[in-house]
């Protein structure tokens, strides 16, 4: 099969497309054929530097695509049914693949109304979002939510997980836009180059930060006591959970994690309208690299996402 690989860390310029063999499912897995695969910053730092273990691996954790075929003791999907979900994660997938293997339970039914571009670019970043807000901070209809970043690939999926829990939704994005968020049910937005955050909105119940750095310290200035910071940044966040607690504050550093339970909420919002992602942009496999080098820019709105099957 074809695939993308990588001889050693660096930029964009040191992936490749290669000829691999085809994997056979285990025991409680299936073979999914790929027909796209998302493209995540979590892909871009795996690439550059093996993420947490410092080693080399396949990339590629969001799939969507049709079932080849099932291992021995699958009993939640047959071949020919199509899926989409986020396999493994945080250990190693390889989506950026033709085929693929994944523990049938994290995967669900791709819904009907999204192509297989739509959905590749849901699993990692919707479940980001839905478990930051719904899991980590219980948010609650009439609380007031900041997310950071809100139109990057999470933040423009959690300001609909958010609306969809009946929040206030309010977003930090340059002012291009802002016309975007309010599209996707965002109440307030702030031009994060013009206005310090801090001091253009009130207090708020929930904050999620996808930057990191300072942005976490001043995120707790804006809640209010007893209110929840989530950081999506780095486990260097962590130590924010102690200089929240000083001051009656809560914070959480979070790594996402395959969850059936959490795709199928994800999969009922898109059903019922309220979820939908943004495409930034879709590019061939072979393309792996220019998908890289448009996700590094950090100045895509949405997702970036590469089609398998063209």
């Amino acid at each position: 099969m074809r695939a993308i690989g990588q001889d050693g860390f660096g930029g964009p310029e040191v992936l490749r497309l290669v000829e691999a063999r085809r994997p056979e499912p285990g025991p409680a897995e299936v073979l999914v054929r790929v027909h796209a695969a998302g493209v995540n910053p979590t892909d871009s730092w795996h690439r550059a530097s093996g993420g947490l273990a410092g080693t080399l691996v396949r990339l590629g954790w969001d799939v969507s695509g049709v079932v080849e075929a099932v291992g021995p003791g699958v009993t939640t999907l047959a071949a020919g049914d199509e899926v989409f979900g986020l396999p493994r994660h945080p250990l190693p997938a390889g989506t950026y693949a033709e085929y693929v293997t994944s523990p049938a339970r994290h995967l669900v039914r791709k819904p009907r109304g999204l192509t297989h571009a739509q959905a590749a670019a849901l699993p990692l970043a919707a479940l980001t979002a839905w478990q930051a807000l719904v899991d980590v901070a219980e948010v609650r209809p009439g609380q007031r939510v900041l997310i950071h970043a809100a139109a990057g690939g999470v933040g423009h999926l959690a300001v609909q997980v958010a609306k969809a829990r009946g929040a206030h939704v309010i977003g930090t994005a340059r002012a291009a836009k802002h016309a975007f968020l309010r599209g996707l049910g965002a109440d307030e937005l702030v031009d994060y180059t013009e206005t310090d955050f801090e001091t253009a909105i009130e207090p708020v119940d929930v904050v999620v930060d996808a930057i990191g750095g300072a942005c976490g310290p001043r995120s707790l200035r804006v809640l209010r006591p007893g209110g929840v910071l989530v950081s999506l940044a780095s486990p260097a966040e962590a130590y924010l959970a102690d200089e929240a607690a000083a001051l009656g504050r809560r914070a959480a550093f979070m790594i996402v994690e395959a969850d059936q339970a959490g795709l199928r909420e994800i999969a009922a919002l898109v059903d019922a309208g309220l979820l939908r992602p943004e495409i930034a942009a879709v590019l061939p496999l072979a393309q792996a690299a220019r998908a890289h080098e448009l996700g590094d820019s950090r100045r895509t709105t949405g997702k970036i996402v590469l089609s398998v099957t063209d």
